[in-house]
């Protein structure tokens, strides 16, 4: 394999789709809430992306029948609205494959007409939370007033360093071929999967497109998260050696 190919599978007739991309990051909090959306909606495999700035490893399915790694993008009905869900296990390896890969995604995203993209994410904290803010980057003014009624925050210089990755790329490289983009990161601890945070981004997401997903599944997800917290909260305070939020600060 030379650089990156993309596989046609199917090539649906969509109406003005918005691209939505959750790939893995900080809290995994962009990949539950696009693999969310691909659970609850009736959706379509339109293309797979191969490149070899992915790790060099398959993926193993419930029979033992190997894959190799690659992302997919999903075409999706969320209650009438058209979405094109990119999802995946892995980011680029290298610079030039983020930006490889980030341009070989709105090569799709602008096939399918796409009249807007949301790249998903998480911003780390370093301390477990429990009331969840969304933060918000856009590429265009215009796009701050219904994103705000949204309930989406923006920040000055915030997320600290800029917004790194895909996530970072589809806003800068989509801003240059004129399409509107805005990244959505809700706040997460940083050193657990965090369902709550994906949801909180899931709903202000639903809000500003205009569809509804049900939520119970992930709820199922975040009760046993905080199972898992609650024993690390307990082992914290038996064993002195155990870090605090303040040690976990730098982890994101």
């Amino acid at each position: 394999m030379d650089g990156i190919e993309v596989e046609t599978l199917a090539n649906p007739e969509l109406s003005d789709p918005v691209f939505i991309e959750g790939l893995p990051g900080v809290g995994h909090v962009g990949k539950l809430a696009a693999e969310h959306l691909l659970d609850e909606f009736d959706g379509e495999l339109v293309r797979r992306i191969y490149t070899d700035d992915f790790p060099p490893q398959v993926s193993i399915d419930d029979e033992g029948v190997a894959e190799l790694t690659h992302a997919e993008i999903h075409a999706v009905d969320a209650d009438g609205t058209d979405l094109l869900v990119l999802t995946g296990d892995h980011q680029a390896q290298s610079n030039a494959g983020h930006y490889r890969l980030a341009d070989a995604f709105l090569d799709v995203a602008e096939e399918f007409g796409v009249s807007r993209v949301f790249a998903l994410g998480g911003v780390p904290t370093g301390e477990l939370i429990e009331e969840y803010t969304v933060i918000g980057a856009v590429t265009e003014s215009d796009q701050l007033a219904d994103l705000e009624d949204a309930g989406v925050e923006f920040r000055e210089d915030e997320p600290a360093g800029g917004i790194v990755g895909v996530s970072g790329l589809l806003l800068g490289l989509g801003k240059r071929r004129a399409i509107p983009a805005a990244c959505l990161m809700g706040e997460t601890s940083g050193y657990l999967v965090d369902p709550k945070s994906a949801r909180a981004v899931l709903e202000v997401m639903q809000t500003a497109i205009g569809f509804e997903v049900n939520f119970d599944s992930m709820e199922e997800r975040a009760e046993e998260m905080e199972e898992v917290v609650s024993k690390i909260q307990e082992m914290q305070g038996q064993q002195s050696g155990m870090p605090s939020d303040d040690d976990l600060r730098y982890i994101g």
